[in-house]
């Protein structure tokens, strides 16, 4: 190629560059690949000026740099990362406020009811922001994900989402009647159970795999509907009661915070075994599953969580038994944490298991850079006045006081 050629380097890229060099004209447009920038065209320059700009050709390398790195940045894995949050903030905190619910009928009379639900009635509000934030989340950022999770799990969504209303309006009704206080109390256990069983019932149905065609749900209608998604719904369920139980250990005082040592006991025990269970059963369900945690060398990095855990879990009995009021609760959240981590571990680079990758599910470049501004500004936001508010209501909370 003559030298009249490198003033394609910014016909590729859409510049007006043509116009600056007398008569040369191109007959289609350049595709720029890579940092080599290698071209195609059906025909080179028609006529080819020997006089090329250094500085133009400079510019023109540079744009094309630029553009590259600018493609290699993955935007579909840094949105991925800032999801994370979200997520973990819904299932922790917005469990412990279930584990609460789920408690209701293992609280002794309507005092310690009162208190119990007094110890989350400043902040459980402010948790709804993580739902919205998760929910509008996925569908900006992994529309395909949205698209095909949607259809494949109506049933238990919309059944959460039922479970969450009734709740709510329990949570704000209760405490303005005294004929019908026992049934809203009915109505906020029952809600939470549901909303509870329903997250790890999506949870298990997403890990066990979700079948896609043609980019769009290609199952029936109760493929959610697993022995393997219901024991994760029932493991969701005891470990946001003990996330409950933990709570009311730390927030409460005199017969209620015994009474929730009893019942963390109880619940402690029953996470390790359905932990367990969930645990050796994932790596069952895909071989790739298989191959990430017991392969070579695999095995020695992914090793980390399982033993974490168990540490966690040693360090939680102690706790407990040296009663300790602010350690089990901060134990717990580790766990939620380590499930976390071995969840991320079995399903990446997943976004849908076992067809729809991160990439395949994210939306355009332009949109993921779009909300990962957005995302980067509004986090540490919403983190920081959430943190502000558990601080401003630290300390125990006891009968007669409260937010009502």
């Amino acid at each position: 190629m003559g030298k009249g050629c490198s003033s394609c380097l910014d016909a590729a890229l859409n510049f007006e560059i043509a116009s600056s060099l007398n008569g040369t004209h191109l007959d289609e447009p350049f595709f720029v690949m890579g940092r080599n920038a290698v071209f195609r065209s059906k025909s080179i320059c028609s006529q080819r000026k020997p006089s090329i700009s250094p500085r133009l050709i400079a510019v023109s390398m540079a744009k094309i740099t630029i553009g590259q790195r600018y493609h290699d940045l993955d935007f579909s894995a840094a949105n991925l990362s800032l999801s994370n949050p979200p997520s973990f903030n819904l299932r922790s905190l917005g469990g412990l406020f279930l584990g609460i619910g789920i408690l209701f009928p293992f609280l002794s009379g309507t005092d310690h009811r009162d208190v119990a639900m007094n110890t989350v009635a400043p902040v459980w509000d402010g948790n709804e922001t993580w739902l919205v934030l998760g929910g509008g989340g996925l569908f900006a950022v992994f529309p395909l994900a949205y698209a095909v999770i949607m259809p494949a799990l109506y049933a238990p969504i919309i059944a959460m989402l039922i479970g969450l209303i009734f709740r709510g309006v329990a949570f704000e009704f209760r405490w303005r009647t005294i004929r019908w206080k026992a049934a809203w109390d009915v109505s906020f256990f029952a809600g939470s159970l549901i909303a509870a069983v329903s997250q790890g019932i999506i949870l298990g149905a997403l890990i066990q795999g979700i079948e896609v065609a043609d980019r769009a749900y290609a199952g029936g209608w109760w493929d959610w509907l697993t022995p393997f998604s219901v024991m994760c719904g029932v493991a969701l369920t005891i470990g946001y009661a003990l996330l409950g139980a933990t709570w009311l250990i730390m927030k409460t005082d005199q017969t209620l915070d015994l009474h929730a040592y009893k019942l963390a006991w109880k619940l402690t025990f029953a996470m390790a075994v359905v932990m367990g269970i969930v645990s050796l059963w994932t790596p069952f369900l895909d071989p790739k599953f298989m191959a990430r945690w017991f392969s070579v060398p695999s095995i020695y990095f992914v090793s980390i969580v399982p033993v974490l855990t168990v540490g966690l879990f040693v360090g939680l009995v102690y706790s407990l038994t040296a009663k300790r009021d602010n350690l089990p609760f901060i134990l717990t959240l580790g766990l939620f944490l380590a499930s976390y981590s071995g969840l991320g571990i079995s399903i990446y680079p997943y976004m849908v298991p076992p067809s729809i990758t991160i990439w395949q599910a994210a939306a355009p470049d332009e949109s993921l850079l779009f909300l990962l501004v957005g995302a980067v500004v509004l986090l540490p936001i919403i983190i920081g006045y959430t943190a502000y508010s558990y601080w401003i209501f630290r300390g125990k909370t006891r009968s007669g006081e409260g937010y009502h």
